[in-house]
């Protein structure tokens, strides 16, 4: 495993637990937006910067009366081959754990489910499953937009919770795509509008001058987006 961070404690990544929030290198998106690059690019220099397993596991040994879980996210960590095997000492230790993915690897989605290593999952949807384009754009990478299907509908019949999410950009996302999405991961259980937010860490530093649309326009696609979905919020 590629770890490239640790947050001790974290009140709003795992809905309704207080958790540790654990990054992996790596990702095989390289979303413009993103403002973790330093996970994503990497570089013989930040590799050098990787924090051991051991060091993780001693950790959360003294952490266990303080926090109800781990958020395992990135970069993509289905990308690692060893990620079960490090869930399963967490698991070990009696914490929850929630999953962040972009959803370009069922198989190893579906791995962890049988498995019983994740007890949440979070999948960000970068755009419509109909547009090709947009969500290669968006994503910055080659897909496989049938993977990305896939992965949704193992983790709507997970049996686990779940979230499905998007990252609302202007100049990318109008009403009519929210809409959209909303009908491809119909039935769904809970869907997400998360705020655009410019950083100055963002891979494309262009993204900055890209002003966030107004708590009234996010609502209206939230509420567009309420007839497919039982449950649609927007995180500003």
């Amino acid at each position: 495993m590629l770890i490239g961070g640790l947050q001790k404690t974290s009140l709003i990544d795992y809905p309704d637990k207080v958790c540790a929030i654990i990054f992996t290198q790596g990702c095989n998106f390289k979303c413009k937006f993103c403002y973790n690059p330093e996970l994503v690019l990497l570089t013989d220099n930040n590799q050098q910067l990787t924090i051991k397993e051991e060091e993780i596991f001693e950790f959360l040994k003294k952490r266990k009366a303080l926090i109800d879980g781990v958020c395992v996210t990135g970069g993509e960590p289905t990308l690692h081959k060893d990620l079960p095997k490090f869930l399963v000492q967490i698991k070990k230790m009696g914490f929850l754990i929630k999953l962040d993915t972009n959803g370009t690897n069922p198989k190893m989605l579906e791995k962890l489910i049988k498995k019983k290593l994740v007890d949440y999952i979070a999948m960000d949807i970068k755009a419509s499953l109909v547009q090709f384009l947009k969500y290669k754009k968006i994503s910055g990478a080659k897909i496989n937009l049938k993977n990305i299907k896939k992965s949704i509908e193992i983790i709507k019949n997970s049996g686990i919770d779940y979230e499905f999410r998007t990252t609302v950009i202007p100049g990318f996302h109008k009403e009519e795509d929210i809409l959209q999405i909303a009908k491809e991961i119909f039935p769904a259980k809970k869907y997400f509008l998360q705020q655009f937010v410019p950083s100055k860490k963002m891979i494309d530093k262009k993204y900055k001058k890209i002003k966030p649309y107004s708590k009234e326009i996010l609502e209206k696609m939230r509420d567009k987006a309420k007839e497919y979905v039982e449950r649609v919020e927007c995180r500003m």
